[in-house]
């Protein structure tokens, strides 16, 4: 039986990936230090010569590489080779309201399949089978970044992208798909969605479900096994650093967390407050340095996501494995696979006329996907202007005009569906000296 999609990297001794990783680490230093003027300004700061840069014995002397720094180089200052080369842009949404956004050369492409399709012979598919990939496609990372993966292993890729849940159910009854991508959410829809519709799992052809872009816990890992008759196991990354296909569980070691591909994405666990490396097992910042990626490569990203990292000697692999991503760093909230923060809402509300910056968001959730509500009030002169017709048009519902109005503004500027209630000025929790509780996640 297949268990590898590259056995001999998958297996390689730890000395050896050790000298591959070093070596490739000194080539991507001197790289960036000709090729971006940001890190050449970021390395010259940090006093390191690359004359003098020995490898991953000097990897704690390197600078991050935060989210700000993306923002701030927007959109292509972080690219390390020509826009010539340049085949592939995704871009995911950061605070600011713009982008963040990532390039990929035509090896980069190809890096990118190897990693998602080794990430799907650890998930159980083998070549022949089909897949239904139900991932977001666009300048989302995710439907591509699979589907691709899928094609290089072999598999029939049904491309039929996300929600239509409906169609997703039909096609599973009637293409009879060995494997379903998706997120942990909506894996849960589509459990319910054949209870409803009377359809046994059991009757299905599915066996695998790879699941990801959003946090998930065992109890929902037993509920979609069951409400789809599937094995299920967490596909973990980000567009910064490539996409889908950084780590991955391994479907008969679920539970026991997900190889990171090292030979490729070199990773470390940080102090959140002090930066410096943890050891083994510690719980902390997950770092990443990509080694191989051409065209957006990154030195140290913080990716904010809190876990631990260690190696499971007893199983397949010999590279580390990470735990569950316990939380953020920040404040970022994932909705339904899409990350936001509480500041990008701030900011639109700020460029309203006609509410004011006191707010509450509330997530929850409701059945099998995440809720999401912003409580705002309106601004008092607006308020004390309203006719008696305005304000019970506006208050005594849960979306009145106005919240209609700025659900659709959250909807085209951030990509994610808000429930907007608007109340009157005096409503909304004022801070009382202490820290003011702008997000209330009764998800946990």
């Amino acid at each position: 039986m297949m268990n590898y999609y590259n056995p001999e990297v998958e297996q390689m001794a730890i000395p050896a990936l050790r000298k591959l990783q070093s070596e490739r680490l000194v080539s991507l230093v001197n790289r960036l230090y000709k090729a971006v003027p940001f890190y050449k300004k970021k390395l010259d700061e940090a006093g390191i010569s690359i004359s003098n840069f020995s490898g991953l014995q000097d990897l704690h002397r390197l600078p991050f590489t935060k989210k700000n720094d993306l923002r701030d180089n927007y959109p292509f200052g972080l690219f390390a080779t020509p826009m010539h080369d340049v085949i592939r842009i995704h871009a995911s949404s950061g605070t600011t309201g713009k982008p963040t956004v990532v390039g990929y050369t035509r090896n980069d492409i190809a890096l990118f399949s190897e990693v998602v399709a080794r990430s799907l012979v650890a998930a159980g598919a083998r070549p022949g089978m089909m897949l239904q990939n139900a991932y977001g496609y666009g300048l989302f990372t995710g439907g591509l970044g699979i589907h691709y993966g899928g094609e290089a292993l072999g598999m029939a890729v049904v491309p039929v992208s996300g929600g239509m849940t409906d169609r997703q159910v039909r096609l599973l009854v009637d293409f009879r798909p060995d494997v379903i991508s998706c997120t942990p959410s909506y894996a849960q829809t589509l459990a319910v969605a054949l209870a409803a519709q009377g359809i046994d799992p059991e009757s299905l052809n599915l066996k695998y479900a790879v699941l990801g872009a959003e946090p998930w816990t065992e109890a929902i890992r037993a509920e979609v096994e069951k409400g789809l008759g599937v094995e299920a196991t967490n596909i973990y990354g980000l567009s910064e650093i490539i996409g889908p296909g950084v780590s991955q569980e391994d479907v008969e070691e679920r539970g026991t967390g997900s190889y990171i591909w090292e030979d490729h994405f070199f990773p470390e666990i940080v102090d959140r407050n002090t930066g410096e490396p943890l050891p083994e097992g510690k719980e902390g910042v997950l770092v990443f340095t990509t080694l191989t990626k051409e065209a957006m490569p990154l030195l140290r990203y913080w990716t904010g996501d809190i876990t631990t990292l260690y190696y499971d000697h007893s199983k397949k692999r010999t590279h580390i494995k990470m735990g569950p991503v316990l939380g953020r760093a920040d404040d970022m909230l994932i909705i339904r696979g899409v990350n936001f923060f509480p500041s990008q809402v701030e900011d639109l509300l700020t460029s309203s006329t006609d509410l004011s910056a006191h707010y509450q968001i509330i997530v929850s959730r409701s059945a099998q996907m995440d809720e999401v509500e912003l409580k705002v009030e309106v601004n008092e002169g607006v308020f004390e202007n309203m006719s008696i017709e305005e304000r019970q048009v506006n208050f005594n519902v849960g979306d009145g005009i106005l919240g209609r109005q700025f659900a659709k503004k959250i909807k085209d500027n951030i990509g994610i569906s808000f429930r907007v209630t608007v109340v009157q000025p005096g409503q909304i929790p004022k801070s009382e000296g202490g820290k003011l509780k702008r997000v209330i996640d009764l998800r946990k």
